[in-house]
């Protein structure tokens, strides 16, 4: 299957060395057999693929890492400068131990160059001002896929630290930290795919939540995390601070609402009436201390601050067992009940 891809395709071993290579890689990359079969993909050919950042998106999708498309330019001499997009998925075996990674390779330079040509040909018929938004447009969206893959090489690096770092209390703030990265990173990518500046949000939580779920959350069939927000769109700024509070609030989840692996489901849910929406991460976890209410740590400083920017309030609730925690943004003429910022979250 994998010699007969017309996608070109590599499968490659936990030492990251391929095992098999598509007739479709060899001819496009103008390499063959004895250059690729028993060597590590940064050693295909004569080394142009030799990227640090390719080599830490292989190690850290073969540790359980999800890391999304990565972008780089292939030089090689002799041939003209390629632009390609790398996808890398770590296959499900029932050996654990037997690590499998499947790496698609996509060519975007034609697609790249045809829409840099379009983009020409309207600046030529478009007036000054015009052409400075369309080179403003294409900038931003250069520079947003430039910082979604810087950010998911810091996320990266966040992960290989937590699994070295000698204390659980360094790996959970590591793994707290990755979260926090990524939940920006899937954000830039989707805002760098899209044409409107308007974000998908179903579809962003979702992307957002596998990721925190790949980092944090070793069993799944003990521990699910499930998304069913309603598929709406809405601006991208308003996209960071709702994936901020969401990956806040999943983090808290999971640090406090599951002690001794006690096992549960964690609903990230997103409303719409009109003007109004509600956001809300509930839990069937232990719930709320009774006795003592909770102190106001960095997530609690993170959550209100986020809720005033979207002029939204918190609101605690008791599930029984678990606990909701909700930010609510209210029509003008409605009233909902403020939370005091000491027992947010």
């Amino acid at each position: 299957m994998i010699a007969a891809s017309t996608t070109p395709l590599l499968l490659i071993g936990g030492d990251l060395k391929v095992i098999a290579a598509s007739d479709s890689f060899e001819r496009t990359f103008g390499v063959d057999a004895s250059q690729t079969i028993g060597r590590q993909m940064m050693e295909i050919g004569a080394g142009e693929w030799r990227a640090p950042q390719l080599k830490m998106l292989l190690e850290n999708t073969a540790d359980g890492v999800l890391i999304d498309a990565y972008e780089m330019d292939l030089k090689r001499p002799g041939h003209p400068d390629r632009r390609l997009v790398i996808n890398v998925r770590k296959l499900a075996y029932s050996d654990l131990d037997e690590v499998r990674l499947l790496a698609s390779v996509a060519d975007v330079t034609e697609a790249r160059a045809a829409a840099k040509q379009s983009q020409d040909l309207l600046r030529a018929n478009t007036a000054r001002s015009d052409e400075l938004a369309i080179e403003n447009q294409a900038l931003l969206l250069e520079i947003r896929h430039r910082v979604a893959n810087s950010l998911q090489i810091i996320a990266a690096v966040l992960m290989q630290n937590a699994r070295a770092a000698q204390s659980e209390e360094a790996r959970e703030k590591l793994r707290d930290a990755h979260a926090r990265v990524m939940s920006i990173a899937d954000l830039q990518q989707q805002l760098a795919e899209a044409t409107t500046g308007v974000v998908e949000l179903r579809a962003y939580l979702t992307k957002l939540c596998a990721t925190i779920a790949a980092s944090m959350i070793p069993d799944p069939s003990r521990l699910a995390l499930v998304v069913v927000a309603e598929e709406v769109t809405i601006d991208g700024g308003a996209s960071i601070s709702i994936g901020l509070v969401v990956t806040e609030l999943v983090i808290n989840a999971l640090k406090h609402a599951f002690p001794d692996k006690q096992p549960g489901r964690i609903v990230v849910d997103y409303r719409v009436d009109g003007a109004a929406w509600t956001l809300s991460v509930a839990d069937t976890g232990v719930g709320m201390t009774k006795d003592t209410p909770p102190a106001a740590g960095l997530g609690t400083s993170i959550i209100q601050a986020l809720a005033r920017q979207l002029k939204a309030q918190v609101l605690v609730t008791d599930m029984g067992p678990g606990t909701m925690i909700s930010l609510i943004h209210a029509t003008p003429d409605a009233e909902v009940e403020a939370v005091p910022d000491q027992a947010a979250v």
